[in-house]
């Protein structure tokens, strides 16, 4: 029985897993469940699963939690800082799925990691902002960090049994989002509406935005840099819009080997929390007869400057890369709020990297610290 502590149990990634402990229920556990406002699917799921810890972000919220489940139920609850980093670092728990969306993730995986647990991984933006400090952490401390990302998750199943100093360069595949096909003046018309409507892939609100500007892509790239310990002019996009290969890795010798499967998130998570063993998920492989082919094509970075600017902060490292994720997320989240354009994203997100100051070798504080600043530089330039 593996027991599980998920941090983000209420957002795509944790329903999803919660999904797969449904479906195994002699194989997984729960322990805790983290959630942020959702409260009223927080219980459903405190009431299904029985976990011993249930955790929300403040003490309102964990007030409503705890009126909604009522004086019978003897789940502990927890909020904030204290309540996230008490479920990431659970004793019993042999495995954190970190899926929280957002910088908030990053002090409960690093908290997980140094406890040594096995952290199975979706919460990007801790290895984008934070990436070198938690590998070298994990490596320490003998923790295992297992990606959940389809892309990683294809990487990772693609190097095992390979020696590592023969690989040659990473191929990261993208769908290319819902505007690949748009034209540069289309771009600016883009409601929210319509950047939510993802051609392959079901996933949260943040995530997809990211998708359709491309600057997922661009925090894939910083994950793979640490993920795989592989340097960025190694590291190569390809749009793929049928999104079948999720990624594919090259040898020295020529050899390309990569990971087919049809766009179901449950199949990486699943290989996240079971592995090195693979489920029987009921999942068909791909109809490759129906698809008939497979294309690919190089990334417009003139289109979508937000990939761009993702490479130029790896480049860069230091807090660069915790830069770009708070700018981009406090961009993403006005462009839902319709404060601004779908062309500002990118605007606002360089505009903050310009006034930038970096640390070169920063430590925790130092990636926080520049985490606030960006958030707050960013909401001057949406105010302006």
């Amino acid at each position: 029985m593996t027991c599980l502590s998920i941090l983000g149990s209420t957002g795509s990634i944790g329903r999803n897993a919660l999904r797969i402990v449904e479906q195994f229920p002699d194989r997984f556990s729960v322990l805790a469940l983290a959630g942020g406002k959702n409260i009223k699917l927080l219980c459903k799921q405190i009431k299904r699963f029985r976990p011993r810890i249930g955790v929300v972000m403040d003490d309102v919220l964990a007030h409503r939690l705890q009126q909604e489940l009522g004086s019978s139920n003897h789940v502990e609850i927890l909020y904030g800082e204290h309540g996230y980093r008490a479920a990431a670092t659970l004793a019993s728990a042999d495995v954190v799925v970190s899926a929280m969306v957002g910088s908030s993730g990053l002090v409960p995986t690093l908290a997980a990691i140094e406890t040594g647990k096995t952290v199975a991984l979706a919460n990007k933006e801790s290895l984008v902002m934070a990436g070198e400090l938690l590998m070298k952490i994990a490596r320490a401390q003998g923790s295992h960090v297992i990606p959940v990302d389809s892309e990683h998750s294809a990487i990772f199943q693609s190097l095992r049994g390979h020696r590592r100093q023969e690989l040659k360069q990473i191929l990261l595949t993208a769908s290319g989002g819902p505007f690949l096909k748009k034209k540069a003046e289309e771009l600016e018309k883009i409601t929210p509406e319509m950047a939510l409507c993802h051609p392959t892939w079901e996933m949260g609100a943040k995530v997809t935005i990211d998708s359709s500007t491309l600057m997922n892509k661009g925090l894939e790239i910083i994950e793979a840099r640490w993920l795989f310990d592989v340097p960025l002019d190694r590291i190569k996009v390809l749009i793929h819009p049928e999104s079948i290969i999720h990624s594919m890795v090259v040898y020295h010798d020529g050899s390309v080997i990569g990971q087919l499967a049809v766009p179901d998130m449950r199949i990486p998570i699943a290989y996240a929390m079971s592995y090195p063993e693979r489920l029987p998920l009921g999942l068909d492989p791909p109809d490759f007869v129906d698809l008939g082919a497979l294309s690919f094509q190089e990334p417009d970075m003139e289109r979508f400057p937000c990939l761009k600017l993702a490479i130029e902060a790896c480049r860069q490292g230091g807090t660069f890369p915790a830069v770009l994720s708070a700018a981009n997320e406090v961009a993403v989240n006005a462009f839902l709020n319709h404060r601004i354009g779908f062309g500002q994203i990118a605007g606002i997100t360089e505009a903050v990297m310009n006034h930038h100051t970096p640390a070169s070798k920063p430590g925790l504080s130092d990636i926080l610290q520049a985490d606030a600043w960006a958030r707050q530089i960013a909401e001057e330039n949406i105010k302006v």
